[in-house]
C-alpha cells in the first residue's frame, strides 16, 4: 500500500523550496524502500533547485544518504528489511560493457527506481540523482542500497553517498595517488577536503590544500594538509611549484568546476602528472588551452564521477576505516539540521559556512 511522507520539493527553477506531501508506492520488481535517516545537504540539490542539472521539474531533493530498508520488491537479493544501507546514485547493470569487462565503476548503463513518485495531486516526482532523501522514507533500485556496519552514524555514513565518497575517490581511484606522492587540491569544500581526506589516506608526503577562505584552509590541514595556499593573494600555480621543488605537483585535484580553476590545476601538475576534475560544472562552461601544451606536458587529463568508486566495494571499507578511527567522517558535519531548514542550509552552503548540514529524521 502506497505511503504518504512529507519531502523537500523544487518545483521551479530558482523558486525557494517547500515541504509537501509525496506518495511513495510499494517497491515493484528490483525496487526497495528506505526509512531515510540522515541526508546531507549537498551542492548538487542545489544545482538542481537552480536548473543546472536539467529542467525536469518538480524535483524530490535529497540524495547523499543513510537509512534501513524498509521493504523490498520482487526478486530482490541484495538487500533485505532491517538492513542499514547508504544510498547510492550508480547501481551498476552487470551487463553494459564496462560490467563486462570488469569495469563495474565505469558503468555504462546505472539504474534506478522504475516506479515514480509523486505529488499528492499526482504530479510525477524526479528525484535528485535518483534518490530523492529529502524525505521521510524514499523509493530506489535495489542496487542502490549498499548494506554497511550498523554501528556507523548516519550522519557521517549517509556522507559516503555523494560528496565524501567523490572526494576521496577522486584522490585514490581516479587520480592514482600513490606513497611519497605530492598532491595539491583546489578548492576546499566538502569533495575539496575529502579529496585531501585521500590523498592522506593514500600515503601522499605533500598535499597542498589552494582555497581563497582561510577557515577552508584551516580545516584542510586539521584534515591532513601539509601545506595550504590562499589563492587570494598569490598565485596558486606558483606557490604549489614552489612547494615542490619548482616541478608542480603529481597530482592536482580541482573540486571548483570552473574553467579558471581547471587552468591554473593543469598548469600546477608536474610534467607528466594528473588532473582530475571533480568538481562539476555548469552546461556553458568552455575552457581554452593551447594544444601545444596539453601535448607538451603530457600525463593524464581526467575527470571524476562518484570518485569512479564501486559502492559494493568502496562504502564498507570506508565505514570500517571510519569505524577504527582512521577515517573522521563526523568531522564534515558541520550541523545537523531539521527537513524544514534545508533552504537555511542552501544559503549557508552559498556563503562557505559549512562543509556538510546534514538533515536528521
Amino acid at each position: 500500500m502506497a505511503q504518504q511522507v512529507q519531502g523537500v520539493i523544487a518545483r521551479a527553477k530558482g523558486a525557494p523550496v517547500t515541504i509537501e506531501t509525496i506518495i511513495v508506492p510499494d517497491p515493484g520488481p528490483g525496487e526497495a524502500v528506505v526509512k531515510v535517516q540522515a541526508c546531507g545537504v549537498c551542492h548538487t540539490d542545489l544545482h538542481y533547485r537552480e536548473g543546472g542539472i536539467n529542467d525536469e521539474f518538480p524535483f524530490l531533493l535529497g540524495h547523499e544518504a543513510a537509512g534501513v530498508v524498509e521493504s523490498v520488491g520482487e526478486g530482490v537479493t541484495e538487500v533485505a528489511p532491517g538492513d542499514y544501507v547508504i544510498l547510492n546514485w550508480r547501481a551498476v547493470c552487470g551487463q553494459c560493457r564496462a560490467c563486462l569487462r570488469g569495469r563495474p565503476q565505469y558503468c555504462f548503463d546505472t539504474h534506478n527506481a522504475k516506479q515514480k513518485m509523486t505529488l499528492a495531486d499526482g504530479t510525477e516526482l524526479t528525484p535528485a540523482l535518483g534518490i530523492g532523501a529529502f524525505a521521510e522514507k524514499t523509493l530506489v533500485a535495489a542496487g542502490q542500497c549498499t548494506k554497511v556496519d550498523p554501528a556507523a552514524s548516519p550522519a557521517a555514513a549517509g556522507l559516503l553517498g555523494c560528496g565524501v565518497m567523490a572526494g576521496i575517490g577522486a584522490a585514490i581511484n581516479t587520480g592514482g595517488v600513490g606513497r611519497g606522492d605530492s598532491v595539491a587540491v583546489i578548492g576546499c569544500g566538502g569533495v575539496g577536503n575529502a579529496a585531501v581526506v585521500g590523498a592522506s589516506l593514500a600515503g601522499a608526503a605533500k598535499v597542498i590544500a589552494v582555497d581563497i577562505d582561510d577557515k577552508k584552509l584551516e580545516t584542510a590541514r586539521s584534515l591532513g594538509a601539509t601545506h595550504t595556499v590562499n589563492s587570494r593573494a598569490t598565485d596558486p600555480i606558483e606557490a604549489v611549484r614552489q612547494l615542490t621543488g619548482g616541478f608542480g605537483a603529481d597530482v592536482v585535484i580541482e573540486a571548483v568546476g570552473r574553467p579558471e580553476t581547471y587552468e591554473q590545476a593543469f598548469y600546477a601538475r608536474d610534467l607528466a602528472g594528473t588532473v582530475v576534475l571533480v568538481g562539476v560544472p555548469t552546461p556553458e562552461m568552455r575552457i581554452d588551452l593551447p594544444l601545444l601544451d596539453v601535448f607538451g606536458r603530457g600525463g593524464s587529463l581526467k575527470s571524476s564521477w562518484y570518485g569512479d568508486c564501486l559502492p559494493s566495494r568502496d562504502f564498507p571499507m570506508l565505514i570500517d576505516l571510519y569505524l577504527q578511527g582512521r577515517l573522521d567522517l563526523d568531522a564534515f558535519v558541520t550541523e545537523t539540521i531539521a527537513l524544514e531548514d534545508v533552504e537555511k542550509a542552501f544559503e549557508r552552503m552559498h556563503h562557505g559556512d559549512v562543509l556538510r548540514s546534514v538533515v536528521m529524521f
